[in-house]
């Protein structure tokens, strides 16, 4: 297809992995009559276990009631997930691409990074440090941070300029989730950045459904799974090895069969 920096090596082994087409597997998903807005609540749903994802220590239960209830919290219990929450608003009416992608970092960072970092690409040397203490991955150099970044979005608007089926797009999704977290393109908030941008292709690709795939609960719930599968790729930016990314590119489609 042309790809500067997606691949679609593993296509073919994603699709035998799969009893099933993704789309079949969301439209079986049961629908639950809800007393509010069926997609705010699935946005608060993503909103509050990426943000727990990132160790913020925040309940869906308080978070529904704060969203929909008035219930009043101390505000720095809900201020970090209330700016997620406002990031998925801002992807449900805006078109996905490198500019647009700024603004939701920005967003998700305003009480994260001071103004001057927020949706600005690094321009610094970047290392991810485990609970260890030790360094985890070493991400793109800054020197290149730009040109992969610029990349990544060039594919993104190749595949949303072409027909793809269900399978495809779940691939991709995940990919593009993966390459992201890869490069970490921003000083923080890149894991939080890369879960929405999953879904935000997801909701490009086959519309408003996508906003009920819990992906990001289903990252949380399968947290050990979701860094080791992370961690397979290798250590430094220049040596990772996308070959061994099947069992992350996986993950949001298997965990369909398994939302609540």
């Amino acid at each position: 297809m042309g790809f500067k920096i997606l691949s679609s090596e593993l296509l073919d082994q994603y699709r035998k992995a799969l009893n099933e087409s993704p789309l079949e597997k969301l439209d079986k998903m049961k629908k639950y009559d809800m007393p509010v807005d069926y997609f705010q609540f699935y946005k608060s749903v993503s909103s509050v276990y990426s943000s727990r994802i990132e160790g913020e220590d925040i309940e869906f239960d308080s978070f529904f009631k704060h969203k929909f209830m008035g219930v009043q919290f101390k505000p720095d219990y809900t201020r970090k997930t209330d700016d997620l929450n406002a990031a998925y608003d801002f992807i449900d009416e805006n078109e996905i691409n490198l500019t647009n992608v700024r603004k939701p970092h920005s967003i998700i960072t305003a009480n994260i990074l001071p103004a001057s970092q927020q949706g600005s690409i690094r321009t610094n040397p970047m290392f991810v440090i485990n609970n260890d203490d030790k360094i985890e991955y070493v991400a793109a150099e800054p020197n290149i941070v730009k040109t992969e970044i610029e990349k990544l979005f060039d594919d993104i608007d190749l595949l949303l300029n072409k027909e793809s089926d269900a399978y495809e797009i779940f691939y991709f999704a995940a990919l593009i989730h993966l390459v992201f977290v890869k490069i970490h393109p921003f000083q923080d908030g890149n894991g939080r950045t890369a879960r929405l941008l999953e879904k935000w292709f997801l909701m490009q690709k086959i519309g408003r459904k996508a906003v009920a795939i819990q992906l990001e609960k289903n990252y949380y719930k399968n947290i050990i799974d979701y860094y080791q599968n992370i961690r397979k790729l290798g250590l430094e930016y220049h040596h990772l090895d996308y070959g061994k990314s099947l069992d992350f590119l996986l993950m949001t489609v298997k965990g369909i069969e398994t939302e609540e």
